[in-house]
Protein backbone atom coordinates (compact mmCIF):
# COMPACT_ATOMS: atom_id res chain seq x y z
CA UNK A 1 0.00 0.00 0.00
CA UNK A 2 0.97 3.26 -0.76
CA UNK A 3 3.11 5.44 2.30
CA UNK A 4 1.57 8.20 3.75
CA UNK A 5 3.32 11.46 6.04
CA UNK A 6 1.20 11.90 9.07
CA UNK A 7 2.73 15.35 10.36
CA UNK A 8 2.79 16.17 14.56
CA UNK A 9 1.00 19.33 15.70
CA UNK A 10 1.33 20.09 19.51
CA UNK A 11 -1.30 22.30 21.10
CA UNK A 12 0.53 21.80 24.71
CA UNK A 13 3.45 23.67 25.88
CA UNK A 14 5.66 21.13 27.18
CA UNK A 15 5.76 18.20 24.24
CA UNK A 16 9.43 17.04 23.96
CA UNK A 17 10.19 19.42 20.73
CA UNK A 18 9.39 22.43 20.93
CA UNK A 19 9.21 23.25 17.16
CA UNK A 20 5.97 21.38 16.92
CA UNK A 21 4.34 23.39 19.53
CA UNK A 22 1.42 25.54 18.48
CA UNK A 23 0.67 28.23 21.00
CA UNK A 24 -1.84 30.11 19.03
CA UNK A 25 -4.53 30.29 16.45
CA UNK A 26 -1.88 31.80 13.47
CA UNK A 27 0.43 29.35 14.63
CA UNK A 28 -1.85 26.15 13.74
CA UNK A 29 -2.76 27.58 10.91
CA UNK A 30 0.54 27.93 9.50
CA UNK A 31 1.77 25.09 10.56
CA UNK A 32 -1.28 23.07 9.04
CA UNK A 33 -0.59 25.10 5.83
CA UNK A 34 3.01 24.51 5.36
CA UNK A 35 2.60 20.82 6.11
CA UNK A 36 0.03 19.91 3.54
CA UNK A 37 2.30 22.04 0.85
CA UNK A 38 5.24 20.23 1.70
CA UNK A 39 2.91 16.76 1.47
CA UNK A 40 1.64 15.70 4.61
CA UNK A 41 -1.46 13.49 4.28
CA UNK A 42 -2.43 13.73 7.43
CA UNK A 43 -2.72 16.38 10.49
CA UNK A 44 -2.10 14.57 13.93
CA UNK A 45 -3.46 16.96 16.96
CA UNK A 46 -2.36 16.58 20.62
CA UNK A 47 -3.51 18.69 23.45
CA UNK A 48 -1.49 16.45 26.27
CA UNK A 49 2.18 15.81 26.14
CA UNK A 50 3.04 12.23 26.20
CA UNK A 51 7.12 12.59 26.47
CA UNK A 52 8.97 10.49 28.85
CA UNK A 53 8.98 11.66 32.27
CA UNK A 54 5.54 14.58 31.74
CA UNK A 55 2.33 14.52 34.10
CA UNK A 56 -0.70 14.05 31.52
CA UNK A 57 -2.71 17.74 32.28
CA UNK A 58 -6.73 16.69 33.39
CA UNK A 59 -9.10 15.78 30.13
CA UNK A 60 -10.86 19.04 30.62
CA UNK A 61 -7.82 21.20 29.72
CA UNK A 62 -7.18 18.74 27.00
CA UNK A 63 -10.47 19.28 25.73
CA UNK A 64 -9.67 23.07 26.30
CA UNK A 65 -6.67 22.79 23.84
CA UNK A 66 -8.17 20.34 21.40
CA UNK A 67 -11.67 21.82 20.92
CA UNK A 68 -10.54 25.21 19.41
CA UNK A 69 -7.50 23.78 17.17
CA UNK A 70 -9.79 21.09 15.34
CA UNK A 71 -12.04 23.41 14.67
CA UNK A 72 -10.06 25.77 12.78
CA UNK A 73 -8.54 22.75 10.84
CA UNK A 74 -11.92 21.58 9.90
CA UNK A 75 -13.19 24.41 8.77
CA UNK A 76 -10.07 25.64 7.43
CA UNK A 77 -9.00 22.58 6.03
CA UNK A 78 -11.86 20.94 5.41
CA UNK A 79 -11.02 18.15 2.93
CA UNK A 80 -7.92 16.94 5.08
CA UNK A 81 -7.59 13.96 6.85
CA UNK A 82 -7.52 14.70 10.73
CA UNK A 83 -5.97 12.37 13.23
CA UNK A 84 -6.31 13.18 17.05
CA UNK A 85 -3.30 12.31 19.62
CA UNK A 86 -5.20 11.02 22.49
CA UNK A 87 -5.78 8.34 25.28
CA UNK A 88 -8.82 9.19 26.57
CA UNK A 89 -12.09 8.13 25.19
CA UNK A 90 -14.28 10.70 26.11
CA UNK A 91 -12.06 12.99 24.23
CA UNK A 92 -12.26 11.09 21.31
CA UNK A 93 -15.63 10.76 22.06
CA UNK A 94 -16.41 14.25 22.27
CA UNK A 95 -14.13 15.23 19.16
CA UNK A 96 -16.08 12.51 16.37
CA UNK A 97 -19.44 13.76 17.99
CA UNK A 98 -18.74 17.58 17.27
CA UNK A 99 -16.52 17.37 14.33
CA UNK A 100 -17.03 14.32 12.48
CA UNK A 101 -14.68 11.26 11.37
CA UNK A 102 -10.98 11.23 11.96
CA UNK A 103 -8.48 9.33 12.95
CA UNK A 104 -7.84 8.50 16.79
CA UNK A 105 -4.35 8.11 17.44
CA UNK A 106 -3.87 6.31 21.01
CA UNK A 107 -0.35 5.89 22.07
CA UNK A 108 -1.86 3.76 25.31
CA UNK A 109 -2.88 0.57 23.51
CA UNK A 110 -6.61 1.26 24.25
CA UNK A 111 -9.08 -0.12 26.31
CA UNK A 112 -12.38 -1.51 25.74
CA UNK A 113 -14.52 1.72 26.48
CA UNK A 114 -12.10 2.96 23.29
CA UNK A 115 -12.32 0.04 21.29
CA UNK A 116 -16.03 -0.04 21.53
CA UNK A 117 -16.24 3.86 20.56
CA UNK A 118 -14.00 3.63 17.37
CA UNK A 119 -15.80 0.53 16.15
CA UNK A 120 -19.11 2.27 16.69
CA UNK A 121 -18.29 5.08 14.81
CA UNK A 122 -16.48 3.05 12.13
CA UNK A 123 -13.24 5.27 12.02
CA UNK A 124 -9.45 4.54 11.89
CA UNK A 125 -7.75 3.62 14.80
CA UNK A 126 -4.15 3.60 16.16
CA UNK A 127 -3.40 0.61 18.66
CA UNK A 128 -0.27 0.75 19.69
CA UNK A 129 1.59 -2.07 20.91
CA UNK A 130 4.44 -1.01 23.12
CA UNK A 131 6.87 -3.39 21.25
CA UNK A 132 4.94 -6.58 21.55
CA UNK A 133 4.08 -7.73 18.54
CA UNK A 134 2.54 -11.75 19.21
CA UNK A 135 -0.62 -10.09 17.61
CA UNK A 136 -2.85 -13.24 17.90
CA UNK A 137 -3.33 -13.67 21.48
CA UNK A 138 -4.43 -9.67 21.72
CA UNK A 139 -6.75 -9.54 18.13
CA UNK A 140 -9.85 -10.56 19.23
CA UNK A 141 -10.22 -7.27 21.35
CA UNK A 142 -9.54 -5.02 18.48
CA UNK A 143 -10.49 -7.03 15.94
CA UNK A 144 -13.79 -5.34 14.90
CA UNK A 145 -12.31 -2.32 14.38
CA UNK A 146 -12.54 -2.21 10.50
CA UNK A 147 -9.38 0.44 10.23
CA UNK A 148 -7.00 -0.45 12.41
CA UNK A 149 -3.58 0.77 12.21
CA UNK A 150 -0.77 -0.68 13.79
CA UNK A 151 1.64 1.28 16.04
CA UNK A 152 4.94 -0.98 17.18
CA UNK A 153 5.14 1.88 19.91
CA UNK A 154 8.93 3.28 19.60
CA UNK A 155 9.93 5.51 22.41
CA UNK A 156 6.74 4.14 24.57
CA UNK A 157 8.74 0.13 24.90
CA UNK A 158 11.48 0.93 27.65
CA UNK A 159 14.99 0.87 26.44
CA UNK A 160 16.82 1.92 23.16
CA UNK A 161 17.56 -1.45 22.86
CA UNK A 162 14.32 -3.08 22.76
CA UNK A 163 13.23 -0.07 21.04
CA UNK A 164 15.39 -1.57 18.24
CA UNK A 165 14.63 -5.29 18.83
CA UNK A 166 11.16 -3.97 18.20
CA UNK A 167 12.50 -2.15 14.82
CA UNK A 168 14.28 -5.30 13.32
CA UNK A 169 11.45 -7.64 13.72
CA UNK A 170 8.74 -4.86 12.79
CA UNK A 171 8.27 -6.53 9.35
CA UNK A 172 6.33 -9.70 11.02
CA UNK A 173 3.27 -7.52 10.81
CA UNK A 174 3.13 -7.57 7.39
CA UNK A 175 0.88 -10.96 7.68
CA UNK A 176 -1.53 -9.04 9.18
CA UNK A 177 -2.53 -6.53 5.80
CA UNK A 178 -2.64 -3.49 8.24
CA UNK A 179 -1.39 0.16 8.02
CA UNK A 180 1.77 0.43 9.90
CA UNK A 181 2.43 3.51 11.58
CA UNK A 182 5.90 4.28 12.61
CA UNK A 183 6.83 7.81 14.75
CA UNK A 184 10.38 7.77 15.42
CA UNK A 185 11.29 11.42 14.64
CA UNK A 186 13.31 13.49 16.70
CA UNK A 187 12.89 10.53 19.96
CA UNK A 188 15.54 9.66 21.75
CA UNK A 189 16.05 5.96 20.29
CA UNK A 190 17.45 8.15 17.26
CA UNK A 191 19.43 11.10 18.84
CA UNK A 192 20.69 9.52 22.23
CA UNK A 193 22.93 6.58 20.55
CA UNK A 194 24.72 9.23 18.77
CA UNK A 195 25.45 12.07 21.53
CA UNK A 196 22.62 14.34 19.38
CA UNK A 197 19.61 16.80 21.00
CA UNK A 198 16.36 16.47 19.29
CA UNK A 199 16.95 19.42 17.76
CA UNK A 200 20.21 18.03 15.80
CA UNK A 201 19.07 14.55 14.85
CA UNK A 202 16.94 15.19 11.60
CA UNK A 203 19.33 13.64 9.37
CA UNK A 204 19.59 10.37 11.46
CA UNK A 205 15.69 10.69 11.74
CA UNK A 206 15.33 10.72 8.14
CA UNK A 207 18.23 7.31 8.22
CA UNK A 208 15.79 5.20 10.68
CA UNK A 209 12.41 6.28 8.72
CA UNK A 210 14.54 4.49 5.50
CA UNK A 211 14.99 1.40 7.07
CA UNK A 212 11.33 1.58 8.89
CA UNK A 213 9.63 1.78 4.99
CA UNK A 214 12.15 -1.06 4.36
CA UNK A 215 10.03 -3.38 7.03
CA UNK A 216 7.08 -2.37 6.29
CA UNK A 217 5.85 1.06 7.26
CA UNK A 218 3.11 2.34 5.33
CA UNK A 219 2.27 5.40 7.38
CA UNK A 220 5.40 7.91 9.04
CA UNK A 221 4.57 10.05 11.44
CA UNK A 222 7.03 13.64 11.83
CA UNK A 223 7.62 16.56 12.86
CA UNK A 224 9.72 17.08 9.63
CA UNK A 225 6.81 16.58 6.42
CA UNK A 226 9.51 18.04 3.81
CA UNK A 227 12.16 16.38 4.56
CA UNK A 228 10.32 12.76 4.92
CA UNK A 229 8.87 13.49 1.31
CA UNK A 230 12.21 13.75 0.20
CA UNK A 231 12.51 10.53 1.85
CA UNK A 232 9.68 8.95 0.92
CA UNK A 233 10.25 9.76 -2.51
CA UNK A 234 13.80 8.22 -2.66
CA UNK A 235 12.50 5.15 -1.16
CA UNK A 236 10.09 4.55 -3.97
CA UNK A 237 12.69 5.32 -6.46
CA UNK A 238 14.23 2.25 -5.18
CA UNK A 239 10.94 0.05 -5.65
Amino acid sequence: MKAKIMAIGNVTPDSFYPASRLTNNEQLEVWAHNALEDGADILDLGGCSTRPGSTPVDQEEEWRRVEPALNILKHKFPETQLSLDTFRPEIARRALDQFGPMIINDISGGCETMYQLVRDKKVPYVWTLRGDLTLPSRMPYVCEIENLILDPGFGFIGSTEADYACMRNMDTLRRYNRPVLVGVSRKSMVYKPLGLTPDTCLAATQALQMYALTQGATILRTHDVRATAHTLYLYKMTQ
